[in-house]
């Protein structure tokens, strides 16, 4: 039962939030020619479970046990036998929680290790599933392959990011975010510089997601050509001025500054 306190012990370095420490013990038995007659064994070995009469397993926490589980060669148990053995399981698995798992970690870690798998879960309008996917699966294909997670969608607009770096998880939430709000003038993004024109740059915010920083916005002093400020894939932030007459997206990379 060495793997059930194994378990336990990683559940909690990893900082998966259990809510009790869990331990587990075998016990055996070897049984004479009268009911009286009987030795109960504590954390038997193979040899002891092979030429034994039991194999009786528990697993606990300090509140009572959680899971039993006994294989028997004789035809069956007295009470006295069944006490015992769940008197020393219990002295066991308390021994073992006391004097060895809670010296080494007594209760979980803060934070989940940050090489375990982790979801985070969050819900958008339903409205918008299809913005978050994209015409067939390009956006959120883009959102996997950028930050390394795995999404799932509900029809209900519950969305689910599996991933193990928190930083990626958070990159792809960010992305989501923005592709599911309404745009209002004032927001900052951060985004690439996607296409350039002679009457300004598309910057890329979110996969699928593009706004125009017309080159009168671009910075303060004028300048003539878009390409003496700008290279395509530069990053940039952006302040959202609001749509256009077309419905466009408006940015201005020289106010930023006074957000």
């Amino acid at each position: 039962m060495a793997s059930t306190c194994a378990s336990c012990m990683s559940l909690m370095a990893a900082g998966v939030p259990i809510k009790k420490m869990v331990a587990g013990i075998s016990c055996g038995l070897v049984t004479g020619d009268t009911d009286d007659d009987f030795v109960v064994l504590t954390d038997i070995q193979g040899l002891e479970d092979f030429f034994g009469d039991m194999d009786f397993k528990v697993t606990g926490t300090k509140d009572g046990i959680t899971a039993i589980q006994m294989d028997i060669k004789i035809h069956g148990l007295t009470r006295a036998i069944v006490d015992q053995a769940i008197s020393q399981c219990r002295e066991a698995r308390f021994f073992i929680m006391d004097e060895c798992m809670s010296k080494a970690i007594a209760e979980p870690r803060k934070e989940v290790n940050e090489y375990a798998p982790k979801i985070i879960s969050i819900e958008i309008d339903p409205e918008k599933i299809g913005d978050v996917v994209g015409q067939r699966g390009k956006t959120i294909n883009e959102i996997i392959a950028r930050t390394d997670v795995k999404i799932d969608i509900t029809d209900d607009g519950k969305v689910s990011i599996c991933g193990e770096d928190k930083d990626k998880m958070q990159k792809a939430i960010d992305m989501i975010n923005i592709i599911t709000t309404e745009f209002e003038k004032g927001q900052v993004f951060t985004g690439t510089v996607v296409s350039i024109k002679e009457f300004g740059a598309f910057v890329e915010f979110a996969p699928g997601k593009e706004g125009m920083v017309h080159i009168s916005k671009i910075a303060n002093e004028r300048i003539d050509h878009v390409e003496d400020v700008l290279t395509l894939g530069d990053e940039v932030k952006v302040v959202c001025l609001g749509k256009d007459r077309m419905g466009r997206i408006s940015f201005s990379m020289k106010d930023v500054a006074q957000k």
